[in-house]
Order: C-alpha cells, then structure tokens, then sequence
C-alpha cells in the first residue's frame, strides 16, 4: 500500500462550533456572567448563540467534565458552586503541583524559566492599570501555570489546568476575594528572586506561605457567601 494511501483516513478537524460555544460558556462563567446554581438551559443558550440544542449539550457536557458545571436530576445542568472543601482540595494539589514545579527550577529549560518571568512581569503590569478582577485572576494565575510549566510534563501542566478553571469558576462571584494586588506581586516577586539566586527551600517556604493565605482567603470567602 502506498503511503498516500495507508494515511487517508487520517484527518484534521478545524476548532469546532463545540469548542466555541463552550468556551464562550467559560468565558461567561469565569467573568462571573452565571451566579453559581443558574440553570443552563440548553433550549435558551442555542437560541442566543445561534446554534443547534446538540451542540450546546454537547458543550455543556464539556463543562461538566471540567467540574464548571452539574447535572442535577429533573433540573438539568446548573453551574457549579464551589464549596469550602472543593478549594481545600483543589489548593492541596496545586501546592503539590507548583511545589513540584520550584523544585525543578534549576533543570528546567530557559524557555520555561522565561514563562515565570513573563507571567510575573505581565502581572505587574496590569496591576498599574485599571484592570478588572478577572483580567487580574488570569493574569495572577498565569504565574503559577507557569510555576507548574518549570516540571515540563504535560501530565501535570494538564492536570493544573483543570485546578485553575475551578480556583477561577470561584474567584468569579468572589473577587473581594482577590486579596491586595500589590502584596501578591510583592510576594511573587520574592519568590522569582529567590528562585534566580538557587534559593530553593527559601522558594518552595514563600509558595507554601502564598498558598496557604490564598486558600485562607477563599474558603473565608466562600463559608460568608
């Protein structure tokens, strides 16, 4: 058989109206646009993104794989309410993750090192401006996607992506629950110098103190909603 021929039915699809259509969702979730519990009704989404009931069940099936959204019997799918002990959770294993990542840092590639810095530099440059919270929540978790980055697997850059919609789908209906953006550059910013100088367990303690006031912050947050 000619090689031509042995790779026909080999395929590329374009993004799908799927793909679209749930992250449009996303979008409006992480922006706070859908309270947690609202109904996701499939009838009303296809008539206002102008596509068919399948498609947005498929997409809303999407989500609901991701932990964005759930299933309710006789109710239909909702957007999911973080709780309390979901972002114990979800900060445990970042923490296991990010700390991974700080371990690394001096085997990592410069290109990964280059992420971190990006991100933090990115970071500090938003917060100069009158950005949203949620345009300051991806920015702030950029940094520790890059943190995650410095391991190079991507098993686990993979698996900290499902954490980060999660932390983000929360911090959307609680951005008093942002904290001081100033002190998290300041902290991240210490945190960058500590790793350039081969200060790893100085490094690895200040994610660990981050971490942790982080997770304080959002399940206070979240137990006074």
């Amino acid at each position: 058989m000619a090689a031509k021929d042995a790779f026909a039915h080999l395929h590329v699809e374009p993004v799908s109206v799927v793909d679209r259509v749930a992250d449009e969702l996303r979008r409006a979730l992480f922006e706070g646009e859908l309270d947690p519990g609202t109904p996701l009704r499939e009838v009303a989404l296809a008539d206002s993104l102008g596509v068919a009931r399948s498609t947005v069940r498929e997409a809303l099936g999407h989500l609901v794989a991701e932990g964005l959204a759930d299933r309710v019997p006789n109710k239909g799918t909702v957007v999911h309410a973080v709780s309390s002990e979901e972002i114990r959770d979800v900060c445990r294993a970042r923490a296991v993750l990010e700390t991974a990542g700080v371990r690394r840092w001096n085997d990592a590639s410069e290109q990964a090192r280059d992420a971190l810095r990006s991100a933090l530099t990115e970071f500090h440059q938003l917060a100069q401006t009158p950005a949203t919270p949620q345009e300051l929540t991806a920015a702030h978790l950029q940094i520790h996607r890059a943190l995650t980055g410095l391991t190079e697997s991507p098993r686990l850059i993979a698996a900290a992506e499902t954490l980060y919609a999660e932390i983000r789908l929360a911090l959307a209906g609680l951005d008093r629950a942002r904290g001081n953006v100033r002190e998290q550059a300041h902290s991240h910013g210490d945190l960058l110098r500590l790793l350039e100088r081969g200060h790893l367990d100085e490094a690895e303690a200040e994610l660990e103190a981050h971490l942790a006031g982080a997770e304080r912050s959002l399940v206070e947050s979240i137990d006074a909603r």
